[in-house]
């Protein structure tokens, strides 16, 4: 695996702080949008157990991801595609740590010790979602049009 690229894979999920997530289930496919903190190549987040999303992790742990920043122009386009498994943490100490790295990321988060109870109660019910990549694209338009690089995690390759 490129040293190189993962750095560069990981620099790109710092700037940007929304990844879509995409699950299937019964009711075919479905993509939901969150904020996100990163552990080198993984990403978690905090969800409602009871989400579509979240009760198709549990189902089907296989995900995809992408995290894009917004452009107009294609020649501008650079993303992150990401395959692989998520999985909510169980361990309340592997929780912890996680939920102070997303308020860390996220200080809005700190403040909801002070929020209404309602936001209170929902976020304390929120469960903590962990993706572990097994393949990750690197999309750079920058580079000419379509300008992938590609590791395979599960094989060490890069491509």
């Amino acid at each position: 695996m490129s040293a190189d690229l993962v750095a560069r894979i990981v620099a790109f999920l710092a700037m940007h702080h929304v990844l879509s997530l995409a699950t299937h289930g019964r009711e075919g496919p479905h993509a939901a949008n969150l904020f996100y903190a990163h552990d080198g190549l993984a990403l978690f987040w905090v969800s409602d157990p009871d989400t579509r999303h979240s009760r198709e992790i549990e189902a089907d742990q296989r995900v995809a991801v992408t995290v894009a920043g917004d452009h107009t122009d294609f020649s501008d386009i650079q993303g992150v595609q990401l395959t692989g498994t998520a999985a909510c943490i169980a361990s309340a100490e592997r929780r912890a740590w996680h939920l102070s790295q997303l308020a860390t990321r996220y200080p809005f988060l700190k403040r909801l010790a002070n929020a209404q109870p309602a936001l209170q109660a929902a976020y304390a019910r929120a469960a903590v979602y962990r993706f572990e990549p097994t393949r990750a694209v690197l999309i750079d338009n920058t580079k000419g049009f379509g300008h992938k690089e590609t590791l395979d995690m599960s094989a060490g390759l890069e491509t």
